[in-house]
């Protein structure tokens, strides 16, 4: 049996950090096992590819939930990636942290070292914004940030409109102000997605130390007695079984994670007897707690024909690809998504508790309903969600999919804040400065004015946005999974590190605050000091309160 000191398991967005921190030190045995393929594919690094990745089966898990009791009963689509890189390979490329906010509430909770000033640092040494260095943003660091190249005249009309109808505006949603409209800031760099397997994992695949194995589907991790101590993988359909000196690490997300977890018996002793998994550790929360962003796209059909819908002209797909591959300029160097906002639905609220996402397209049912005229939509999601669901197992087999159960919009609260935020994008899309482009309102239409009516429509088209955190969430109580350091409790040599350990989720993408997780837990595994707090004054803070 061959060993290795770290056994990553999962290449996405968090394992690609910890890949590449852990084998720094050349003393250091490093074995990075991956269920999908490498990222060969052109469409994961040209940034228009989103779209195809998110809507196909490419590099892509194709996750469905099952029937959702509030949607009704639909099954949702759940893309997550299968692929070096995970879902910051197939992902929208937004570059955001949440707010401050989120990150003090963890430490409220109990967990140590959590807050905004204590994860700042690790947010910025992760981040090589073209800005450079400064308060709130990292210039050096491996995961390239770019302002958006507006390569649409929809994206400042969206952003103008918004200010028009009264919100304040933000040039920086990462900065000491997350409240308002502006631009999105995007992990783009050249002209390229700069996922985590570009931006860390590729750097380090020189190393001897570090050794990649991809289409390797974990099928559980071994143990003797209490303590980790290797993992059995299957590739090729051959079971292999590998050995960790020092740790073994699950990184394989919130759904991922908790699967391998159950199936290695550690989680519910009564849930896991029921499926003959002999229980190493009896915690119940494994699996549970889940939560996710659901979203509703209100679209309008375009009076000019300045969409994106010009790309579904075979001459023009051609012409945009070649200026693309020789040139890297046009709009194929664009996620087509480069406007938001972070808004508030009711003005006594601290934070904001809603995020729009402007799309220069009609884009529905995740880019898989093609569009059939110049149009633009405009996503909003609810931040903080109270629902909550759970991950469970199907079968024994690791190449069935995981049982998920998001139940969205459980919580009247968020059925609530989902219809207020249509409304809000309906009025920003009413000012003057939409009129040279808005056209008739397509969904939900303009019939569609009473609650009933909005959340009639919202059970039937609603989905996600791709944020699902939380089912080994760190934490103190019963049913935390893991400590403030990620290490799974009452077992020795095992970690939890990637966005399955958020206790909360946070408001906001998911990617940037998975990627500063791995980074500071990896100086915890390689027994360095935490970097030092970094305070900063953020525009929630009315006292001049430091976060």
């Amino acid at each position: 049996m061959s060993s290795f000191d770290y056994i990553i398991i999962g290449a996405g967005s968090a394992g690609c950090v910890l890949a590449n921190r852990l084998s720094e030190n050349p003393a250091n045995k490093v074995l990075l096992l991956e269920a999908g393929a490498k990222d060969t594919n052109f469409m994961i690094h040209m940034p228009a590819g989103v779209g195809q990745l998110i809507g196909t089966d490419t590099a892509n898990w194709y996750y469905y939930t099952e029937g959702q009791p509030h949607l009704n009963n639909r099954k949702l689509f759940w893309p997550r990636g299968k692929v070096l890189g995970g879902s910051s390979s197939i992902n929208g490329m937004i570059y955001i942290r949440g707010h401050a906010r989120d990150y003090d509430l963890w430490r409220q909770l109990g967990l140590e070292g959590w807050g905004f000033a204590d994860v700042l640092p690790y947010f910025r040494r992760a981040e090589g914004n073209e800005n450079g260095d400064s308060a709130f943003h990292g210039g050096e660091g491996p995961l390239g940030v770019t302002n958006a190249r507006k390569t649409n005249v929809l994206f400042d009309a969206f952003v103008e409109a918004g200010k028009q109808a009264g919100h304040p505006y933000t040039d920086d949603f990462n900065g000491p102000q997350q409240e308002g409209v502006g631009p999105y800031q995007l992990t783009i760099k050249n002209g390229k997605r700069c996922s985590a397997a570009v931006g860390y994992l590729v750097p380090a695949l020189s190393r001897p130390n570090l050794k990649v194995e991809v289409k390797a589907l974990t099928a559980r991790i071994l143990f003797e007695g209490k303590k980790a101590v290797g993992v059995e993988y299957v590739q090729d359909g051959e079971k292999k079984t590998v050995r960790a000196n020092k740790e073994v690490i699950l990184s394989g997300g919130a759904v991922n994670s908790p699967q391998t977890l159950l199936l290695s018996g550690i989680g519910s002793g009564e849930y896991l007897r029921k499926f003959g998994i002999d229980v190493v550790a009896d915690l119940p929360g494994v699996g549970q707690n889940l939560q996710d962003h659901l979203d509703c796209t209100s679209i309008y059909e375009c009076k000019l024909p300045i969409t994106l819908h010009s790309q579904m002209n075979l001459f023009r797909q051609l012409l945009t690809g070649m200026q693309y591959t020789f040139f890297k300029t046009g709009v194929a160097t664009s996620n087509g998504l480069e406007s938001g906002a972070f808004l508030k639905t009711r003005p006594e609220l601290e934070v904001p508790d809603i995020q729009i996402h402007f799309v220069a397209a009609m884009m529905r049912d995740h880019a898989r309903t093609k569009s059939d005229r110049h149009g633009f939509t405009v996503h909003v999601c609810q931040l903080r969600p109270e629902s909550r669901g759970y991950i469970g197992l199907k079968s024994l087999d690791p190449a069935d999919h995981a049982l998920i159960q998001p139940n969205y919009l459980e919580a009247e609260t968020d059925r609530r804040v989902m219809r207020d935020g249509v409304r809000l994008v309906r009025d920003i899309v009413a000012q003057r400065a939409m009129d040279p482009y808005r056209g008739p309102e397509f969904w939900p239409g303009a019939d569609k004015q009473t609650d009933e009516q909005i959340d009639s429509w919202i059970r039937e088209t609603a989905e996600t946005i791709y944020h699902p955190v939380g089912t080994a969430k760190m934490g103190n109580d019963p049913m935390a999974v893991v400590d403030n350091k990620c290490r799974v409790r009452g077992i020795e040599g095992l970690r939890v590190v990637d966005a399955s350990v958020m206790p909360t989720l946070v408001g906001g993408n998911t990617n940037a605050p998975t990627i500063m997780i791995a980074e500071k837990i990896s100086d915890d595994i390689l027994g360095r000091a935490a970097l030092a707090p970094e305070h900063v004054t953020i525009a929630e803070d009315r006292q001049g309160h430091a976060a």
